[in-house]
């Protein structure tokens, strides 16, 4: 999996994470931590990113629900 395509990101307001994307045909969650690293977790429904991008900690849930639940790929570029 590439860094390049069209999955746009937005900024996030979190003191761990810089942006988040998500790609709904690939069902791929991107995300870039402020310390510069890319992720793709993949497999990642479209409801769980919502509730991700809902919750009061972003980093909080990303930490508890889609860490230890989908496959993450570190994406070097």
């Amino acid at each position: 999996m590439r860094a390049g395509g069209t999955m746009e990101s937005q900024l996030v307001d979190s003191s761990v994470l810089l942006s988040v994307g998500y790609d709904a045909e690939r069902s791929v969650l991107k995300v870039r931590f402020r310390n510069g690293r890319l992720y793709f977790y993949l497999d990642v429904p479209r409801a769980v990113y919502e509730r991700l991008m809902a919750a009061p900690s972003i980093g909080k849930y990303l930490n508890e629900t889609i860490k230890p639940t989908y496959r993450a790929v570190r994406v070097r570029e």
